[in-house]
């Protein structure tokens, strides 16, 4: 009874770090100034679930660029317990680049378990969000943190926050508070710099072959439930994501995020990443 209910935590813990991963999977643009920042035509990369060292899943990530326009559209599929558990999610999201930075347009998700079905719609205007939809359209619950009108001013949603910080410089690429808003909650995403890690390619790529290990701290600011962060299961002081530098496209990529929990660690890690840079140069990173 026990095991069988720490497998189950273990694949609801796998989807809060696709999530998490999700909300902060970041593809940083080289931003030398705002006329010639050139962020890559298409970045495309699977990454494998694992928690626990078990794999359970993949994601797929895919952003294109267009001049001052962007587009990113990302699925998820997650399978535990023998099949027992499964939950799959499609993300979308689309906005303008404006000096370098993402001003969302908007946002879409869709997410499928065996039984339940649910979806968000976030529209944006100048300042922030202007429209919401939510199937199942439920009241908010009353021990949940009400949201405030600023609470949703100047906010990213999941997609565009992967595409929020643009810097070229790796301690300030982990130097960043990302404000999110999902739908439902509004949180931060606070990096700091914890340190480098080397890298071995299977194929050599002519990148550096290092990696840059952010500590990542989830503050939530509205909409959550207070109870639900007193003594949590999840550490959300200590999420980490390790990005590599691409200086042949001026981006960073993310290869590793990893949540940990007291039943042990939810790991999103990258598989392998294709990016057309700007000039039509090809790169593919394999794992």
């Amino acid at each position: 009874m026990l095991k069988a209910e720490a497998h189950r935590r273990g694949a609801v813990r796998s989807s809060i770090a696709l999530a998490i991963a999700t909300a902060m999977t970041i593809w940083t643009a080289q931003p030398a100034s705002t006329a010639d920042a050139a962020w890559p035509n298409q970045v495309q990369a699977r990454y494998r679930l694992q928690f626990n060292g078990i794999e359970v899943g993949s994601y797929d990530f895919t952003s294109r660029f267009n001049g001052n326009s962007y587009s990113a559209t990302g699925k998820t599929q997650i399978s535990a317990l023998f099949g027992a558990f499964k939950w799959s999610g499609n993300f979308a999201g689309s906005g303008s680049i404006d000096g370098g930075a993402p001003h969302p347009a908007s946002y879409q998700m869709t997410s499928k378990s065996k039984s339940k079905t649910t979806s968000v719609k976030i529209g944006f205007d100048g300042t922030g969000v202007s429209s919401v939809a939510l199937e199942p359209n439920k009241p908010p619950r009353e021990d949940a943190v009400r949201l405030k009108p600023d609470n949703l001013k100047n906010v990213f949603d999941p997609m565009a926050a992967t595409l929020a910080i643009s810097s070229t410089n790796a301690p300030e690429a982990c130097n960043r508070t990302i404000p999110i808003f999902d739908g439902k909650a509004r949180f931060d995403l606070k990096l700091s710099f914890k340190g480098r890690e080397a890298i071995k390619d299977k194929h050599p790529t002519g990148q550096p072959a290092e990696l840059v290990v952010c500590r990542v701290k989830y503050i939530p600011i509205a909409g959550h439930k207070p109870k639900d962060f007193v003594n949590p299961w999840i550490d959300y002081d200590h999420i980490e994501i390790a990005l590599r530098a691409i200086p042949t496209a001026g981006i960073y990529v993310p290869y590793r995020v990893t949540v940990p929990s007291t039943i042990g660690p939810a790991v999103m890690a990258a598989q392998s990443i294709n990016i057309t840079a700007a000039n039509n140069t090809q790169i593919a990173l394999r794992q």
